[in-house]
C-alpha cells in the first residue's frame, strides 16, 4: 500500500482522555518549505511512497500550512523532573500530535510535527525548531533504529525560508517524528500532581489497553484485577527502561537530558537534544554541555534511569501500594544487570557464561579508559581480526599501556578457550554486535554544515551509511575513520 501523508485518515484515542492532558493547537506555518531528506525505511513503515514526500501537498502538510480534514493536531500537557527539580510548566512547547494512523502492518503509530510554533506551553518560546537540530534527531532516530536500539523514528525534515532567532538567525525546520506514543513518565507525574486518583486510573487504563493490551483487564478502578494490572504495567515500563538502557551502555550511548519528561513509557530513545555516541572512552563522558554538574554522564545512565523510575512510582503510589512498587524497582536493577552483561559478552564474542564474565566486562572497560582508546573503533578491530598480539598490533600500538595491553590480551586468549564454538562462530557474533558506522558528532557536524549552505547531499549520504552500520560498506570506509582532533571541541547544548 503506497499513500501520500496528507491523504491518510487519522484517528483521535489520545482524546479519549480527560480534555486536562491536551489543547487543541493548529500549525504556524513555515514559509517555502523544501523537503531536506526522508527516511524511506519509516515511509514504509507507514505505507507512504516516499517520493510523494516532496510533493506539493506534503510539503504543506509538513509546514503546517494545511492540516488534513480528518486530523485534529494536539498539544500534550504533562509534568517533569528537569535536572532533579519538578517543573510544572512543561507539555509540547514546540510540536504537535497531528494524527494517529493505521500502519499496513496493524500497528497504530502517531505523528508528531516538531517546529510547528507556539503552544499553551511554549514557555516564553518561539515554538521552532532550527535545521541543526532536526537533522541530528532525523539521523539519530534512525541510526539508533538500525542498530536495534529501541527508538521514536524519524520520516523527514523540511527546510524553509522562516527566520528563527537563536545564537544567530538561523532557518526554521520541522521533523515529522513516528512513534507508537509519546506519553511519558511526566503525564503520570502531571495526573499525580492533580490530586485527582481518577487521573491516574484513567490514565494507565488507556495506557495499558492500547500499547499493553496482554495485561489489560477492564475492571473497576480499585479492584484487586485492577490492582494487578497497574503493578504488571509499572513492572514492564522498569523493564523495558532497564533493557533500553542497557542498550545505551553497549553502544557507548549518552542521551545528554534524560529528565522524567523526556522518558518514553514504552522504553524506546526519545526526543533527542544533546546526545553523542562515545569516542576515545571516558566513563564520565558528558555529551550536554549545558550539564555543568554532570548528572547525565554516561556512568550515571542506569542510576538516573532507577531514580526516574522511582519518580514514577511516587506518581503512582496513590493507585499502587509501595512494596508492589519496590517490587517493580527490583526488575529494573535485575534486568538492566542482566542485559547489559549479555550485551557486553556479546560485543566480545563470548556466547557461554562464565563466573568471571562480568569481572572481565569491567576490566575490558577500564583498559579502554586508561588508554583513552576510541569505543566503537576498539570493539569493532576486535570483531575483525583473530586474537593475536600480531593481528591486533592497531590497537597495541594506541596503547599507553603496553604492558596492561599484553596482560588483557592473555586474559581474552584464556576466556576465549572456555568457548564451545570456534573462531568464526566469534566473528560472526562480534560482527552483529560491534557496528562499523556510527553517527559521531563531527560527521553529524559536517552534514550540517553543507546543509546551512543548502547542500543536503551529505546529510543523504551519512544517513545512508547509518542504515547499515553493521555492514562492511567498502566505498564509505571514511565514515568509519577515527575522528579528527577538531571534533573534541564540538558542543552541543540543550539548545542544538
Amino acid at each position: 500500500m503506497q499513500r501520500k501523508l496528507n491523504e491518510i485518515p487519522s484517528q483521535h484515542r489520545f482524546r479519549a482522555l480527560p480534555s486536562v492532558f491536551y489543547s487543541n493547537v493548529q500549525p504556524e506555518p513555515l514559509d517555502q518549505p523544501e523537503l531536506v531528506i526522508a527516511s524511506s525505511n519509516c515511509a514504509e513503515l507507514l505505507g507512504i511512497n516516499p517520493n510523494s514526500l516532496s510533493d506539493t501537498s506534503s510539503l504543506r502538510t509538513l509546514a503546517g500550512q494545511t492540516v488534513p480534514e480528518d486530523w485534529q493536531p494536539l498539544a500534550m500537557k504533562y509534568f517533569g523532573h528537569q535536572f532533579g527539580y519538578l517543573n510544572p510548566d512543561l507539555g509540547d512547547g514546540r510540536g504537535l500530535l497531528m494524527a494517529e494512523i493505521d500502519t499496513p502492518s496493524g500497528d497504530v503509530m502517531e505523528l508528531h510535527l516538531k517546529g510547528a510554533g507556539q503552544t499553551p506551553y511554549s514557555r516564553q518560546g518561539d515554538g521552532r525548531a532550527v535545521l541543526r537540530s532536526s537533522i541530528r534527531e532525523f539521523l539519530c532516530s534512525e541510526a539508533m533504529h538500525a542498530l536495534g536500539i529501541p527508538s521514536s523514528r524519524a520520516l523527514c525534515v523540511v527546510n524553509s525560508a522562516t527566520p528563527v532567532y537563536r545564537e544567530q538567525v538561523e532557518t526554521g525546520a520541522s521533523l515529522m517524528r513516528v512513534t507508537r506514543s509519546h506519553i511519558r513518565f511526566g503525564h503520570f507525574e502531571f495526573a499525580y500532581h492533580s490530586g485527582d486518583p481518577a487521573m491516574l486510573y484513567k490514565l494507565s487504563d488507556y495506557v495499558c489497553e492500547h500499547y499493553f493490551p496482554c495485561i489489560f483487564q477492564n475492571a473497576p478502578h480499585g479492584s484487586e484485577a485492577n490492582k494487578r494490572q497497574n503493578a504488571d504495567l509499572f513492572e514492564l515500563i522498569a523493564q523495558n527502561t532497564a533493557s533500553l538502557i542497557a542498550k545505551w551502555q553497549c553502544a557507548g550511548f549518552a542521551h545528554g537530558v534524560m529528565n522524567t519528561d523526556n522518558m518514553s513509557m514504552l522504553g524506546e530513545t526519545f526526543d533527542y537534544g544533546p546526545f553523542g555516541f562515545i569516542d576515545a572512552f571516558d566513563p564520565g563522558y558528558i555529551c550536554n554541555h549545558s550539564d555543568h554538574q554532570g548528572r547525565y554522564a554516561f556512568d550515571r545512565q542506569p542510576a538516573i534511569a532507577h531514580w526516574n523510575l522511582s519518580v514514577l512510582a511516587h506518581a503512582l503510589s496513590p493507585i499502587l501500594e509501595n512494596e508492589t512498587l519496590q517490587q517493580g524497582l527490583q526488575a529494573f536493577s535485575e534486568r538492566f544487570n542482566d542485559s547489559f552483561i549479555t550485551g557486553m559478552q556479546h560485543k566480545l564474542g563470548l556466547q557461554n557464561h562464565q563466573e568471571e564474565d562480568p569481572a572481565f566486562i569491567f576490566n575490558t572497560l577500564n583498559l579502554l579508559s586508561k588508554n583513552r582508546l576510541d569505543y566503537s573503533w576498539f570493539y569493532r578491530q576486535l570483531s575483525e581480526h583473530e586474537v593475536s598480539k600480531v593481528a591486533l598490533e592497531p590497537i597495541r600500538e594506541r596503547c599507553l599501556d603496553i604492558k596492561g595491553f599484553d596482560e588483557w590480551l592473555s586474559l581474552y586468549q584464556e576466556r576465549l578457550g572456555l568457548e564451545e564454538k570456534g573462531e568464526a562462530a566469534r566473528k560472526a557474533l562480534m560482527l552483529a554486535s560491534n557496528p562499523k558506522f556510527i553517527l559521531r558528532n563531527h560527521l553529524a557536524q559536517e552534514a550540517i554544515a553543507d546543509a546551512e549552505k543548502g547542500n543536503y547531499e551529505t546529510v543523504k549520504r551519512l544517513h545512508e551509511v547509518l542504515r547499515k552500520p553493521f555492514e562492511e560498506q567498502p566505498e564509505y570506509e571514511a565514515y568509519a575513520a577515527l575522528p579528527p582532533d577538531w571534533a573534541q571541541d564540538i558542543e552541543i547544548s540543550c539548545s542544538s
